[in-house]
């Protein structure tokens, strides 16, 4: 059954795919599949941008089974901020170190336990037959002070989960994915993708 990850992020792909051990499962990118249009995604939440994803890739191809997902990181003390806009908290063509550093400046003055997080990712599946699905994952941390280790991505150096005492860059790629947002939320997905192939069969 081929899987299409409505991505080219390589970080992404790489995680998703150790998640989505499936010897049945042919996983697919947006290069493999030669999609190469940007994708407006301008939805209010993070669950409408993984849905505008998915609908635009199924418009391109409709044979396979659709996953796109969005994830926002939602800090207490900025009232859920920066939420659906945390790819691009720090401004347009921005990188990750640009989105973390502001958040480490405007979080300079706020003390620890003011400084409460949570990662949410959105996933939405679209299978072949057309119907679609909404899933979520998250995971409840912390915002450091600075940042801390140098493996992941995005805000992974600044993410603190506590019963790990660690940050996600901190956590080798097979702990963080034991544990991640992203993959409480493709676990998720992929649930619902095994009960598709079995009721196909």
């Amino acid at each position: 059954m081929q899987v299409i990850l409505a991505t080219n992020n390589k970080h992404k792909i790489k995680e998703i795919k150790s998640i989505l051990r499936d010897k049945k499962l042919h996983i697919l990118t947006l290069k493999d599949i030669n999609f190469n249009k940007k994708i407006i995604e301008n939805g209010e939440t993070i669950s409408e941008n993984a849905r505008i994803k998915a609908r635009t890739i199924r418009k391109y191809k409709n044979d396979a089974i659709i996953l796109s997902d969005d994830t926002g990181l939602e800090v207490d003390f900025l009232a859920k901020a920066p939420g659906v806009y945390s790819s691009r908290f720090a401004g347009p063509n921005c990188s990750y170190e640009d989105n973390y550093k502001k958040l480490l400046w405007i979080m300079r003055d706020v003390s620890w336990n003011k400084r409460k997080a949570t990662f949410k990712t959105a996933v939405c599946v679209i299978f072949p037959d057309g119907r679609e699905k909404i899933v979520i994952g998250k995971l409840n941390g912390f915002i450091t002070f600075e940042p801390r280790g140098k493996n992941g991505f995005g805000y992974d150096t600044v993410f603190f989960i506590p019963y790990k005492k660690k940050t996600y860059a901190e956590m080798t790629d097979k702990e963080k994915n034991s544990i991640s947002h992203r993959k409480n939320a493709f676990i998720k997905a992929y649930k619902l993708i095994k009960e598709y192939m079995k009721n196909k069969i």
